[in-house]
């Protein structure tokens, strides 16, 4: 990376700021653009100067670290590495999607070890606006001015997926491949799938509209707007109220179809 990377220090002690603002010194391409003390000064801080990087305090009175992340606008998000006097808030840590995370007192190892995975998240970062940047233009030519990665590399003509096909996911240090067929229903979890089968459970990165568009929606209708079902598995419907119907599969588990898709009933009989 040639560009600077504009960085903001939160923590409610200046002594330890003070701290990591000289060890920061050290890294050309770091610029500290700001520091503040507390939570709320921190989201103001985001808005304000817009950092690429953000070094956040996890204890600190009022807001805490957890909290000023759920805060701040997801358009707004700078990367985040939690700092922390307690090894326990690791693991809160990576579930809050912060890149890294550093014990106090800051070891210069560690904090090295941060700046790497933070320069090469802003590399991807990077790639993924460039990539957005060719697909709208793509999108332009071609007449689809929602054009996916997919579509444009491949051909928006692509079979989708359907009940005599595998799917590919990622499992620990392995790749599983999944019969369709076997697929009862998905559902969604964030930013992860749950794809249900006949023997277990299997969690896909993934959003909703992007494995409904590699399925077919004759065999995968979307049912809910967190719910596919594979249309062979359903067993029966009963009517529940305002027009809303339960799916019930043949493995016995219940599904509601929203009136909002009502018109996937057809598929469904």
């Amino acid at each position: 990376m040639n560009r600077r990377i504009r960085t903001l220090l939160v923590d409610d002690e200046p002594l330890a700021r003070r701290g990591l603002e000289l060890r920061l010194a050290d890294q050309p391409d770091i610029e500290v653009v700001g520091q503040v003390g507390d939570g709320l000064s921190a989201m103001k801080a985001v808005s304000a100067l817009e950092p690429d990087l953000m070094f956040l305090d996890v204890q600190m009175p009022g807001l805490d670290g957890f909290g000023t992340l759920r805060a701040i606008p997801a358009a707004q998000m700078p990367l985040v590495v939690f700092v922390t006097a307690y090894d326990h808030y690791a693991i809160r840590a990576f579930e809050s999607s912060a890149v890294d995370y550093l014990l106090k007192p800051v070891d210069d190892s560690r904090l090295h070890q941060a700046l790497f995975r933070v320069r090469e998240q802003l590399g991807k970062r990077e790639a993924q606006a460039h990539c957005e940047q060719l697909l709208r233009l793509l999108g332009d030519l071609s007449g689809k001015p929602t054009l996916t990665l997919e579509e444009a590399l491949q051909g928006a003509g692509e079979r989708r997926l359907g009940v005599g096909d595998r799917i590919s996911i990622r499992d620990g240090q392995r790749t599983v491949r999944v019969e369709l067929a076997s697929v009862r229903w998905v559902d969604a979890a964030g930013d992860y799938m749950c794809i249900h089968t006949d023997s277990e459970t299997f969690v896909l990165r993934a959003t909703m509209r992007e494995l409904e568009g590699r399925l077919d929606p004759r065999q995968f209708p979307r049912v809910h707007r967190s719910t596919l079902v594979n249309a062979a598995r359903v067993a029966a419907l009963r009517p529940h109220l305002n027009g809303e119907q339960f799916l019930t599969l043949d493995c016995g588990h219940e599904i509601k179809l929203s009136r909002s898709y009502r018109d996937r009933l057809e598929l469904l009989k």
